[in-house]
């Protein structure tokens, strides 16, 4: 069943690009301030469904959000066709799909494929100082192998270690926190728009120098926050009573299963590195789109990668992990939906303020252009929890400029309020960082009832906020 369900995903993604190859052409330059914010109305849809669907018809989101996705693609493309042209709609549909979109999913399924991989035998239980530690684990190995590789690597012991206990939900959500975002703040490869800044010319371990402070200071009080609250239900008499029924009973010593994706995962980041270092200047124009070299031979090998990692892995770390498919399906669908119908907002946003969105522009420079560190930071943020961090990144990352040699030293503060917020606030809802998602499929599968789109937000509000507001008058 698990097989059938990943060939019907690779079918259909196939599927997408034998249809559309062929139409598509060179794109015509289009002008971010020509456009009307009525093009981002099919991205507030495609938010809106994320956020409404698994509500108030959960079944049929279930079954058809894939579907949903495409129509939201659609509702974009074919006006867009009718006014600009078929080769300016095909060549900004070809732009996502293969300068973001493949390398976006080929990287996390990767991430996805090799850390599932790795399987942490033995029944570990979820006392406050366990699960904090293993957060804590967590929050480090994210800069060093990826959110989203750790959140894979961990999600399933954690979820294990407290499948005994009746409250679990927070776990979850701080996992999400620390692990899937705040965590892979420290280096390019610990998260997307870091890796982005990375390719531009911002130095390797400039994030960690000026990072550092700032990530320390949100996830230290995020697991001591974290502790208070998971010792409060840890210690309340249902939770208790229910520690004496737990499903997964010590049949295991502790140890490690798939040890090979170990060195996988090593040559993941090797590949990573590789194509922000090797420059040969060569470009391919693929339907439009121009692929540089390294980054097409980081993602072909990095597909290598993955079905190296299913050959060699034994079936027995796979089936303790209960490793399926569907969390990268549902990523994979919809966000082929974010990436299409972001397109044109993110046009808009890089026209800058002559752009319909200019009051953005206006809000992160004072009155003399300079820039506004602290608005920068919220500016950034709040538009990747909701817009994925990695292109929002982008976008601020040109408004203060563009140039990694001047935002490295004369704008640090700047570039330090850019990159804090694309990170941390990626945690805001369950779309602004890619495994955010993964974990919540995950921990569904497991039984855990998940906070819906609205609920999650508010625990973001209530946990997060305050934190990131003492974070500004602190850092920025």
């Amino acid at each position: 069943m698990k097989r059938h369900t990943a060939s019907r995903a690779g079918m259909a993604l196939v599927a997408l690009l034998v249809a559309t190859c062929p139409q598509l052409a060179a794109a015509a330059t289009l002008d971010g301030a020509t456009l009307s914010a009525l093009w981002g109305v099919p991205f507030a849809g495609m938010l809106l469904s994320i956020a409404m669907f698994p509500l108030v018809a959960p079944a049929f989101w279930h079954h058809h959000f894939g579907k949903i996705s495409a129509a939201w693609a659609a509702v974009f493309l074919v006006p867009f066709a009718v006014v600009f042209g078929a080769d300016v709609a095909f060549g900004t549909f070809g732009h996502a799909l293969f300068e973001e979109y493949v390398p976006f999913i080929v990287l996390l399924t990767s991430l996805y494929t090799v850390a599932g991989g790795i399987c942490v035998r033995g029944n570990l239980h979820g006392s406050p100082r366990l699960n904090t530690g293993i957060l804590a684990l967590g929050t480090v190995l994210a800069s060093i192998m990826g959110t989203t590789g750790a959140a894979m690597l961990l999600i399933r012991p954690l979820l294990r270690a407290n499948d005994n206990r009746k409250h679990v939900v927070h776990v979850v959500v701080f996992f999400i926190f620390l692990v899937a975002n705040a965590g892979g703040s420290l280096s390019p490869l610990g998260d997307p728009p870091l890796f982005l800044g990375f390719l531009n010319g911002v130095s390797f371990f400039w994030t960690t120098t000026h990072l550092a402070l700032p990530m320390l200071f949100v996830c230290i009080v995020l697991l001591a926050i974290f502790f208070a609250l998971d010792s409060y239900y840890f210690h309340r008499r249902e939770e208790s009573r229910s520690a004496f029924l737990d499903p997964t009973p010590d049949f295991a010593p502790f140890g490690l299963d798939g040890k090979i994706n170990f060195v996988l995962l090593g040559v993941v980041i090797a590949l990573v590195l590789m194509s922000g270092l090797w420059k040969p200047g060569i470009e391919f124009d693929l339907f439009g789109t121009h692929v540089a070299l390294q980054n097409a031979v980081r993602d072909a090998a990095l597909i290598v990668v993955t079905l190296v990692s299913l050959a060699v892995t034994p079936r027995a770390a796979r089936e303790g992990n209960d490793f399926n498919w569907a969390p990268i399906e549902e990523v994979a669908k919809l966000f082929a939906g974010i990436f299409v119908t972001i397109a044109p907002v993110i046009v808009i946003l890089r026209a800058g303020q002559d752009g319909a969105f200019a009051g953005i522009v206006h809000l992160v420079n004072d009155a003399s252009g300079q820039p506004h560190d602290a608005m920068y930071f919220w500016a950034t943020g709040i538009l990747s929890s909701f817009l994925d961090n990695a292109p929002t990144y982008l976008v601020f990352f040109n408004l203060a400029g563009g140039n990694a040699q001047t935002l490295m030293t004369t704008g640090a503060t700047t570039l330090a309020a850019i990159s804090a917020g694309a990170v941390f606030m990626g945690a805001n809802s369950y779309i602004g960082n890619a495994p955010n998602f993964m974990v919540k499929a995950i921990a569904e599968s497991r039984g855990v009832r998940m906070p819906g789109f609205f609920a999650y937000v508010g625990w973001a509000l209530v946990v997060l906020m305050p934190v990131f507001l003492v974070s500004t008058w602190l850092f920025f």
